[in-house]
């Protein structure tokens, strides 16, 4: 086994016996070097965000006191879910290797495959209103902090 996948694994096994959140885990690589590791803390934190990928993406900005990660690659014990997949590419990531499929997240009851369809449905404009409403509003309003920050002359933009 990859030493990385194994420490991403034994990161999920963990939550088995904590019960800190689903059995998840993940470490973020750089050089060769671990720079970030996280599992699953949904559970203990009461943090629907708290997922081992996004954890381990903390982790990994904090110690390298950076937001941009593209030097890194992820190993995670399972193929990422849509939100941990956009912070991955936030994150400017651009390797992840996985152990378990989503498919394999499904069948122990995480509901990662409703929300891969429900994306589909959303772009497609036939998302099912009961999951989510999206609502434009007072976006008169709301531009200026966006044309405010496209005058500004020192903006970051990652």
């Amino acid at each position: 086994m990859n030493k990385y996948m194994q420490i991403a694994n034994e990161l999920a096994k963990k939550n088995n016996i904590t019960n800190n959140g689903g059995p998840f885990g993940a470490v973020i690589v750089k050089d060769g070097q671990i720079v970030g590791k996280g599992n699953n803390h949904v559970i203990k934190n009461n943090d629907p965000t708290a997922h081992a990928e996004i954890v381990a993406i903390r982790n990994a900005c904090q110690k390298l006191n950076t937001s941009d990660l593209s030097e890194c690659e992820l190993y995670a014990s399972c193929y990422p879910c849509p939100m941990c997949l956009s912070a991955i590419i936030w994150a400017n990531i651009k390797t992840v290797y996985y152990g378990n499929t989503k498919e394999d997240a499904a069948s122990i009851g995480f509901r990662d495959d409703m929300i891969y369809n429900f994306i589909q449905d959303l772009t497609n404009g036939d998302a099912d209103k009961s999951i989510l409403k999206t609502i434009p509003m007072d976006r008169d309003e709301t531009i200026e902090a966006f044309e405010e920050f496209r005058r500004k002359e020192d903006k970051v933009i990652y």
